[in-house]
């Protein structure tokens, strides 16, 4: 019986198929729903969202589905480095993005490094909400919070990218970790040390946090089918999270041309930057992140995002698609399917 394991026993869902709970906009409802509905785990990625959008969001799922999901937010969602960071610094590194405006005859914005952090407000709301799960990345909430989640019935999964990562995670007693290969698309959510220090594939990782922790695992980066979950419970997982995957289906906010490029031969090219956000996220390559190498400073997080929003709405309006960013984890090879419910319906198939 593949699918009885201790996180199905844990999460109360069929299936250990968890979908990876894609933050800035790309998860909906829909996404959720049709994970959950299928017997998995759906989330999502509520990061950017205010407390009002996400209870709005809430709202929607709860309409869709009566299944156990999960609410995903960001422990560090503002870098400590932008406390007291020059304006000079600012206008230095701006100047470093100046060709691309340039390229598209746009201004470079106007910008505050005053942002606060929205994630204790957001933890408030995801309370009243009592979704059946909240993940967490960049770090682990405070004992107050975890304690809280406990008394409401509220499972808690943190991510490590790193065994010391896993370890600090099961210590805080959460109810399961998220071991994330650097095969992930998207942001590396290390804690511990820097993101570029903190690069283990996801079949070592698993390797390392079962031997090491008694926390149940779900195994993240790279995993895009059948084989690869086959390969993760082999290992020692509990369950697999997939992101890329459920990227491309229909029911994913990732836009058109997004799908496109990860169906297309370019997927087989990603790499780790941070010239879109400040922090290290798998993308496919593209012109900015082969001109700014990882080594280059760039603002600090969220401020790079303010820095590059405009130059994303420019590049999608004038077909400059080699100055936007994609996306995507390294094993974008055998993509098919274009409907998440479809896509579960094959995993879940192909597992028997």
């Amino acid at each position: 019986m593949w699918n009885r394991t201790k996180i199905t026993e844990l999460l109360k869902i069929e299936y250990p198929i968890l979908l990876g709970p894609m933050g800035g906009g790309f998860s909906t409802p829909e996404l959720l729903a049709a994970v959950s509905n299928a017997g998995g785990l759906g989330s999502i990625g509520a990061y950017t969202l205010s407390p009002e959008e996400i209870i709005e969001t809430d709202k929607i799922v709860r309409t869709k589905t009566d299944k156990p999901y999960n609410i995903n937010l960001w422990v560090n969602d503002v870098d400590e480095r932008l406390l007291n960071y020059p304006s000079e610094k600012i206008e230095e590194i701006k100047q470093l993005f100046k060709p691309f405006f340039d390229e598209l005859s746009i201004p470079l914005p106007d910008l505050d490094a005053n942002i606060p952090s929205k994630f204790l407000k957001q933890v408030e709301t995801v309370f009243e909400l009592k979704p059946a799960v909240f993940s967490f990345i960049f770090g682990i909430p405070s004992k107050e919070i975890l304690n809280e989640a406990r008394k409401l019935g509220i499972k808690t999964v943190g991510a490590a990218t790193t065994l010391d990562e896993a370890l600090a995670l099961e210590e805080a007693r959460v109810d399961a970790i998220v071991a994330t290969g650097f095969e992930a698309g998207g942001h590396r959510p290390s804690f511990l040390k820097p993101a570029d220090e903190s690069l283990t594939g996801t079949f070592a990782l698993i390797q390392q946090v079962k031997a090491k922790t008694k926390t149940p695992i779900i195994a993240a980066g790279g995993i895009a089918d059948a084989k690869g979950i086959r390969a993760a419970l082999t290992l020692g997982a509990d369950a697999v999270q997939m992101g890329t995957a459920f990227l491309v289906t229909d029911e994913s906010n990732a836009t058109p041309m997004h799908k496109a490029k990860l169906f297309s031969e370019e997927s087989k090219n990603t790499v780790l930057s941070k010239s879109l956000t400040g922090r290290m996220g798998r993308m496919i390559a593209n012109k900015i992140s082969n001109a700014i190498r990882y080594e280059t400073e760039v603002l600090p997080f969220p401020l790079q995002t303010r820095l590059m929003g405009p130059l994303r709405v420019a590049a999608i309006e004038q077909g400059k698609t080699d100055m936007y960013n994609f996306w995507s984890g390294q094993n974008a090879v055998n993509l098919k399917y274009t409907s998440a419910k479809e896509l579960m319906e094959a995993l879940i198939r192909e597992m028997h």
